[in-house]
């Protein structure tokens, strides 16, 4: 932990705006429509990339890694986890406009049309769709940058779209509001609940096999809880690894020449290059932007749910939408509850769907990520053909350039 002098002078450290003006948000918005570079981590789905993947976020369902128990489902071989396509890019992530202003990933809404398979080559285009301004808790003036990202194979083919959106606050007044000042660094479990946590860990099973069909399925049914915690060091660099995210040395001096304010020469490695998103990994950036202490990936917390979706479907079903917005902060030291419910069911286009409310919650009991999702089940009506995919269902009626859905940050 950094000492209070250390603190300063991290503080002092870190690029800095006196605010976010007028005319910067101007700039953000002049970028409207225009086509963003995209990341370019992993860009095959290999066997061993998509292990390292479901690994990194905790998820055992067989159907993603296990090539034997795969090999006698309908698929033939293991699938991707729908959100291994962060294994490409991250959409939603601050990286354009507003430069020296700090910024948090806050949400995904996913629409997914194809499965990824091994062999597959992940391509992805992403263009900017939005840039409002809010007002906030957390830093009083913020602004929501929008984008939308597109994933496609080696034949073309869509794997998904996404619209992802960001907040950017300026750091001074993010500490000086003090919003989560109240809020402990680390929570403290007694060795009971440590236990408790374990057994329900080690307790998770996807359904697997044992089809759920779409008559079988009720509004009001509930979803099993899938626990994601307590957050630690290992969790957030286990899904680095699991998405391929990394440069050092000379990479990453290069890299930080081209985005000076992306970067900073922390006085805690003695002067040693570290993105400004290190607030992920260490206490005392988390507390330069008003964070009680380092905290997880928001592509991380969405992978989560994902994995408590595709838990309950089961094998025959396919993941259509998946939305989580990141609302609280999620430190080290805490647990997340992975909960959701059916809350709707009908058809559309003549394939059988189900609506659901999902979310998660800490320990305190804090809705940290509220959400929505539909899946494409199964029918025990003969004259509904099976599928493998959605790519024959279009649940967008409007451009996703239309009608973005509103975000309310607390």
């Amino acid at each position: 932990m950094a000492t209070k002098d250390e603190q300063q002078r991290i503080t002092e450290t870190l690029p800095e705006v006196e605010g976010i003006t007028p005319e910067a948000i101007a700039k953000a918005k002049a970028m409207i429509g225009a086509r963003l570079r995209t990341e370019n981590f992993i860009r095959d789905a290999s066997v061993g990339s998509m292990l390292n993947f479901v690994n990194g976020i905790g998820d055992s369902n067989p159907i993603f890694r296990d090539q034997e128990y795969a090999s006698y489902s309908k698929y033939g071989s293991i699938i991707g986890h729908p959100c291994a396509l962060y294994m490409r890019h991250w959409s939603g992530r601050t990286r354009w406009g507003l430069p020296g202003v700090h910024g948090f990933f806050a949400g995904n809404d996913w629409e997914f049309f194809r499965l990824l398979r091994p062999g597959d080559d992940i391509n992805c285009i992403e263009r900017v769709l939005d840039v409002q301004e809010r007002k906030s808790r957390y830093s009083a003036t913020l602004v929501i940058q929008f984008v939308e990202t597109i994933y496609t194979n080696q034949r073309d083919e869509i794997l998904a779209r996404v619209v992802g959106w960001c907040t950017r606050h300026q750091r001074r007044a993010s500490r000086e509001q003090r919003k989560y000042a109240d809020i402990p660094k680390r929570h403290e479990y007694t060795p009971e609940e440590l236990e408790a946590i374990d057994q329900q860990v080690l307790g998770e099973k996807a359904r697997g096999g044992n089809t759920r069909y779409w008559e079988d399925t009720n509004i009001g049914d509930e979803i099993d809880t899938v626990l994601r915690g307590p957050l630690s060091l290992q969790d957030m660099t286990a899904f680095l690894v699991g998405t391929g995210r990394s440069s050092a040395h000379g990479v990453l001096l290069r890299e930080a020449l081209r985005h000076p304010d992306h970067f900073f020469r922390n006085p805690e490695s003695g002067g040693g290059l570290e993105y400004t998103g290190i607030g992920h990994l260490r206490d005392s950036v988390a507390e330069a932007v008003g964070v009680p202490g380092a905290y997880d990936y928001g592509p991380q917390r969405v992978s989560w749910m994902g994995t408590l979706v595709t838990n309950w479907m089961g094998d025959d079903a396919f993941l259509k939408r998946l939305r989580v917005e990141c609302r609280r902060f999620n430190v080290y030291g805490d647990t997340q509850y992975l909960k959701g419910k059916v809350v709707g069911k009908h058809i559309h286009e003549g394939s059988p769907l189900v609506d659901l409310e999902i979310w998660a919650e800490n320990q305190r009991g804090e809705v940290t990520a509220p959400g929505q999702a539909t899946v494409m089940l199964p029918s025990r009506d003969p004259r509904v053909p099976w599928f493998t995919d959605g790519s024959s269902l279009q649940l967008r009626t409007t451009p996703r350039s239309e009608g973005i859905p509103p975000i309310l940050p607390e």
